[in-house]
């Protein structure tokens, strides 16, 4: 997902510098096809410009400049092109890939933004044969299937709430800057003054009790998918006593103490353990280790791949 926030934001970035451009500027590369084993999973996307410079990635970078090269014929002639990838005998995975390279309408950019901008899901669907090709944002998934089709289900990026202040507080916003998370700074709980969606996580890290127990008596009635508390057990329990007796409810969404077992010790060790158990939660994923899993290691994506 975050492949699709990178290239809104370049594209907002450019039309903001070149006003007067609209239209054949640039062209999207979509991983629309997948058999057998690959780096990336369709819906992995890559735009790119006629001066080269590209935004995301199809594979680990076995791909790229070949499909640039292809994106010239493309930007050039106005028409899609599907091309194939071999990875059992040209790379390192076993398996087969299609890839559309399009030109990127700007209505496909309008679209995307004002359904992010609105914190709504929103479907990307690519056609890529069998008909009119091309990209395009819809609010609901098909009714019917379609044939030749990928249907992406794009969600507006994760909001993480941060409750407290300090230099401990920089780490997290490195990490959710680089993940394409939208950051937020609250040292008064009673600042907050914009609803939650489904998409909004929370971290309480004051680390005084009194401002603690003020967040969390205003974060849990929200039911948020995750509210991270950091700091000792003994406090925790503290906290979530003196909060039964105001009858707040905890639920499943209360992680204390916040974070994966890493052994963290550091600023920056502890919110790698927290953003990657934000990441597990929202993701709907174990948090095993890869190498114990039984199945693939990529999850389905959110939408269907219609062939």
């Amino acid at each position: 997902m975050k492949d699709i926030y990178d290239i809104l934001g370049e594209w907002r970035r450019r039309s903001r510098c070149q006003p007067n451009r609209p239209g054949r500027s640039h062209t999207l590369a979509t991983l629309v096809r997948v058999e057998g084993s690959s780096y990336r999973r369709p819906g992995a996307r890559m735009l790119i410009w006629p001066d080269g410079k590209t935004i995301g990635s199809l594979s680990a970078g076995c791909l790229e400049e070949e499909v640039k090269l292809r994106a010239r014929e493309v930007f050039e002639t106005g028409e899609p092109a599907l091309i194939s990838f071999d990875t059992r005998r040209r790379f390192g995975c076993a398996g087969r890939i299609d890839v559309l390279i399009e030109h990127a309408r700007e209505k496909f950019f309008v679209d995307l933004a004002e359904n992010l901008d609105a914190r709504r899901l929103c479907f990307a669907i690519t056609r890529f044969s069998d008909g009119k090709v091309g990209t395009r944002i819809a609010q609901f998934d098909h009714e019917q299937e379609q044939q030749h089709e990928l249907m992406q289900q794009i969600d507006p990026p994760i909001r993480l709430w941060i409750f407290g202040d300090g230099p401990d507080n920089i780490p997290f916003h490195s990490l959710g800057q680089l993940l394409g998370w939208e950051m937020n700074t609250f040292v008064d709980p009673n600042a907050l003054a914009f609803a939650p969606d489904r998409w909004t996580a929370a971290i309480v890290k004051s680390h005084n009790y009194g401002r603690d127990f003020a967040a969390l008596q205003r974060l849990l009635p929200l039911n948020l998918r995750y509210v991270g508390l950091i700091g000792p057990r003994k406090r925790r329990d503290q906290l979530m006593n003196d909060l039964l007796e105001r009858e707040i409810v905890v639920n499943a969404g209360f992680f204390a103490p916040a974070g994966l077992d890493l052994g963290a010790e550091t600023p920056e060790e502890i919110a790698l353990a927290i953003v990657s158990e934000i990441q597990r939660v929202f993701a709907g994923a174990s948090g095993e280790s890869l190498r114990e899993r039984k199945m693939s290691i990529h999850s389905p994506i959110k939408g269907a791949l219609l062939a």
